[in-house]
């Protein structure tokens, strides 16, 4: 006895599916390909890459659906992991308790804003000993002054970018990057461990066909780092760039970002509706907690607060 065809409808069905789940595929391991391209293609890749968890989930419920090697759906799904292993919090690290804690703290307070001074207290208020501010203008720098000016005795402020520590700063020397104007800055905080060498930036926009100047920024301070022999590094601000972005691999190299304390990638802009995390801090010489981000004061920025224990 002869078996019954499939529906034609049902055999339509499954092929628009399955091409649906084809082009999926495609754009999943074009945007995975596309991480490793320096440049626009990088960086527009780096930005996409966190939300492809929802398209990965569709290639799997897809192809389980209407494909009969299932388990090519797996794939794209499982490259997505590993690419996001380095900045995706898994499993949440513990929180470094006891003395010795370094808690250092960074954050855009968005010039114009007008709550530089309640962005610095609210950091003061989570412990923070070491703080950059950056996109400082005339008003906000006069308001962060002011407001840390008890707690954080140390600072070094120069063009739109700020440090302020509890602990005494020495060769402290702006920093161009190749731009002409400062946006940077490198200082020695003489904590009660040994030297920190900090770097504070706040890298030049991105703009679609016009990053060279963001380009070129981070990639010299990749290479000042690269040439600083200090045991315990610090760079800390707005990056301007996400974590997987390829103009950070210099940077990436020589430090690493402490995981978020919450499960996520801990997006830190827009402040409202938070879906990239542009502002960072890399360490080295240090076991690190912990990373949070918070609200402080009405930027457009979330704050970024990391505590840190110096290796001996």
């Amino acid at each position: 006895m002869s078996q019954p065809h499939p529906q034609p409808r049902r055999v339509g069905r499954a092929r628009v599916w399955a091409a649906a789940v084809a082009v999926l595929m495609a754009l999943l391991l074009a945007v995975m390909v596309g991480i490793a391209v320096p440049g626009l293609i990088g960086t527009l890749a780096a930005v996409a890459l966190p939300w492809l968890w929802l398209p990965a989930v569709l290639v799997i419920v897809g192809g389980f659906w209407w494909w009969r090697r299932r388990w090519i759906a797996l794939v794209p799904a499982l490259v997505w992991v590993v690419a996001t292993a380095s900045s995706l919090t898994w499993f949440p690290p513990a929180a470094l308790e006891g003395d010795g804690i370094i808690v250092a703290a960074s954050q855009n307070v968005e010039a114009g804003s007008g709550t530089a001074a309640e962005s610095a207290a609210a950091l003061v208020d989570r412990g923070a000993d070491v703080i950059a501010l950056t996109e400082l203008d005339a008003q906000s720098r006069d308001d962060a002054i002011g407001a840390l000016e008890e707690s954080h005795p140390y600072r070094y402020v120069v063009g739109t970018v700020g440090l302020w520590s509890t602990s005494p700063i020495a060769d402290a020397e702006a920093l161009d990057l190749g731009l002409g104007w400062q946006r940077a800055l490198r200082a020695e905080i003489e904590s009660p461990a040994g030297p920190i060498s900090v770097y504070v930036v706040h890298a030049a926009s991105f703009r679609p066909g016009a990053q060279a100047e963001r380009d070129a920024m981070l990639a010299a301070l990749g290479d000042l780092i690269a040439a600083d022999d200090h045991d315990r590094i610090l760079a800390l601000g707005d990056f301007n760039a996400v974590g997987a972005d390829p103009v950070l691999a210099g940077i990436r190299s020589r430090l690493s970002e402490p995981r978020q304390s919450s499960f996520g990638f801990g997006f830190t802009w827009p402040a409202g509706l938070p879906s990239a995390r542009i502002d960072h801090i890399f360490q080295r010489g240090f076991d690190a907690g912990g990373a949070e981000t918070l609200r402080a004061g009405a930027s457009d920025h979330l704050a970024v607060l990391v505590g840190l224990r110096p290796r001996s």
